[in-house]
């Protein structure tokens, strides 16, 4: 059974709209980052439905995966992202990104390497870096927030 919800949300946006913005600002420089280090629009997608999927925020998740699909990408590998590691479907470098942004996500202490294959260079992995922290951000306002999802 889901966790309830509690009722002392508050709409973090509204509370304080320049911290808001800051974000915005500091999630349009990661995404700079990553464009300027070569990750692409789809891969910078995953990264984020992934975070999302492991923070637990159904609203950046679902915000995400429709983005995604307007970018070209497929359902199967959406179906298949929180097991990409199972699959087949992701190249190189796409499996050493989610792999990267899943170790910054969950705070482990960098002794993971399955993603450290060589497929990304120092500016993609401080490019994906920079993308799960501020995923991770915005996971917490839009929880915090309670931004509800429905059909």
């Amino acid at each position: 059974m889901p966790p309830t919800s509690p009722t002392n949300l508050t709409n973090l946006s509204k509370q304080h709209p320049a911290v808001y913005e800051q974000l915005s600002a500091f999630s349009a420089a990661a995404e700079e980052a990553a464009a300027d280090a070569g990750i692409g629009a789809k891969l910078v997608e995953l990264i984020k439905i992934r975070v999302s999927q492991l923070n637990g925020c159904a609203f950046c998740t679902r915000l995400h995966s429709r983005d995604a699909v307007k970018l070209g990408e497929t359902n199967d590998r959406l179906a298949v992202l929180p097991a990409w590691w199972e699959s087949q479907y992701f190249s190189d470098i796409e499996a050493a990104a989610l792999g990267l942004a899943e170790e910054v996500t969950r705070l482990s202490v960098p002794q993971r390497t399955e993603w450290d294959t060589g497929a990304l260079n120092p500016a993609q992995i401080s490019a994906v870096s920079w993308l799960a922290l501020v995923m991770g951000a915005w996971n917490r306002v839009a929880i915090r927030s309670g931004y509800r999802v429905a059909p």
